[in-house]
């Protein structure tokens, strides 16, 4: 997979700043082009009923938009002064899930970008709102979601969470590899057991899965006791120093168990490292 095209979405928050800084970061050695994203409404809720704004207040709405895209274009391009980087505007009119969705086709996007603004006591600690309601909306493009305004760090090791039930292709997971091999980090497997033995559909997918990493340094690890796995999950990375968590999703299933566990919203450690969502392209 030849990555050209990423899509970063903007509110123009100092969360959204950060991440498009990130992933310039990221794909620093990578000549590719960052289109900046922001989406404006024509709608105002109130406590009472929804209003649409008038013509007027529209154009504004967009020129503002624009304006405070050139400014973030201008930003980043001092930051970074990364020749091999090209940086394309958007400014549209809609909601964000549909924008970005319309926006991958058009573009021929192949990785999208969101800034995190989690709020502690609540699952979006573990990813922000917006980013839960995106995920749930694309089904065919990789997610990075960058916690909010974190330091970039090396990528150097990247921790895949699975099942082997399914996302063991080359397909699902080549934005994964692409990160590793750009970076040079490793990927540590961290396998969730749910059953003692696994099902020859697992057994499969797991040999799958290292013919897919056999150019790739990796590792493999399980989580015996399934009912804790957020735990165990969490000390995982701060032993092993994981700079990057990536997991693979189908239908939501497995992403929304992981999601509404429990214990998942005491966990802070998510909100200290990007998190690469892989749609299941088996």
């Amino acid at each position: 997979m030849n990555i050209k095209n990423i899509l970063v979405a903007t509110d123009f928050s100092n969360e959204a700043y950060n991440a498009l800084y990130y992933a310039t970061q990221i794909f620093a050695s990578k000549q590719c082009t960052f289109h900046i994203i922001h989406a404006y409404d024509d709608m105002i809720v109130n406590a009472k009923n929804v209003l649409f704004t008038g013509q007027k207040e529209l154009e504004k709405l967009q020129t503002t938009s624009q304006d405070n895209l050139t400014k973030t274009v201008h930003k980043i391009v001092l930051d970074t002064g990364n020749k091999l980087h090209k940086f394309n505007t958007i400014s549209v009119k809609g909601s964000l899930p549909s924008v970005i969705s319309k926006t991958i086709e058009s573009h021929e996007i192949d990785l999208v970008v969101l800034g995190n603004k989690g709020k502690t006591g609540a699952k979006e600690l573990f990813m922000g709102s917006n980013t839960i309601q995106i995920a749930n909306t694309i089904t065919t493009c990789p997610i990075l979601a960058i916690p909010k305004e974190i330091a970039f760090k090396p990528i150097e090791e990247i921790a895949f969470v699975t099942d082997y039930k399914k996302g063991c292709t080359k397909s699902t997971i080549s934005m994964l590899l692409n990160i590793a091999n750009i970076t040079d980090a490793s990927i540590a497997v961290l396998h969730i057991n749910e059953e003692e033995i696994m099902t020859p559909k697992q057994v499969s997918n797991q040999k799958l899965l290292d013919k897919c990493l056999v150019q790739t340094p990796h590792s493999y690890d399980e989580i015996w006791n399934y009912a804790d796995k957020a735990n165990v999950i969490q000390d995982f990375i701060a032993e092993r120093e994981i700079n990057m968590l990536a997991m693979s999703y189908h239908r939501r299933k497995f992403f929304e168990r992981f999601l509404h566990e429990p214990v998942i919203m005491d966990l802070s450690i998510y909100a200290t490292i990007p998190f690469l969502i892989l749609p299941v392209q088996d």
